[in-house]
């Protein structure tokens, strides 16, 4: 969890600074954090689209220029062609929907979160195809 939370330092988000590390069989295999895809210009520099529209934290996720840390910890597994079938995720925040469905179909098999996110959907899904998120104990409260 250490260095999830090392990683979420590199977050770009004005709201929340959020890292992931994927491991299996106790080595990293990628790592990621919320931020802009790659050649856009930075929340830092353009402004927050979801403050601007006044959308609520925990709705809408798809407006919103960036892409959440579970998500790109996925993505650069892919782009490097890292397998990530069966392993674990570290994240310094619970999942909300879009990344429990996205670490679902990679095979992730384990989620530990270090501070909770309110998204009730998540935490459904994930209980039906038998992943139950574990939270680290003396970890924040919501």
């Amino acid at each position: 969890m250490a260095i999830a939370e090392q990683v979420s330092g590199r977050s770009t988000c004005l709201r929340r600074h959020t890292g992931a590390v994927l491991v299996k069989d106790k080595r990293i295999l990628a790592t990621g954090y919320n931020g802009v895809p790659a050649g856009l210009a930075h929340c830092e520099q353009a402004g927050c689209l979801r403050e601007q529209r006044n959308i609520a934290s925990g709705s809408h996720h798809e407006l919103c220029r960036g892409i959440h840390a579970e998500q790109n910890a996925v993505i650069q597994a892919a782009k490097h062609g890292i397998a990530i079938d069966g392993a674990s995720v570290y994240s310094t925040h619970q999942p909300c929907v879009l990344c429990a469905k996205i670490l679902l179909n990679a095979g992730v098999k384990e989620i530990v979160f270090r501070d909770a996110y309110p998204d009730p959907l998540s935490e459904e899904l994930l209980a039906e195809a038998g992943v139950v998120p574990r939270r680290l104990a003396g970890s924040e409260q919501p």
